[in-house]
């Protein structure tokens, strides 16, 4: 995975949406350090938590991953 873009667009998401890192952290059901580190790029999530940070945000995974633009 393309973690920069990953990273970029996992915060620039965030911050559009108005959510904390534990708010989301919350919403996947993992812990805000977890979270925290997808975020800077020194954890990647599971496949089923890329699916679900996508449902959060209403993009694609491809989005997510800088395969594609929305």
């Amino acid at each position: 995975m393309g973690m920069k873009v990953f990273q970029e667009r996992l915060k620039e998401l965030r911050k559009l949406f108005g959510y904390t890192q534990k708010e989301v952290a919350n919403r996947l059901g993992i812990t805000q350090p977890s979270y925290i580190r997808y975020e800077n790029g020194t954890s990647e999530p599971t496949l089923q938590c890329l699916a679900n940070i996508s449902e959060i945000y209403d993009v694609s995974v491809d989005y997510l991953l800088g395969l594609r633009d929305i």
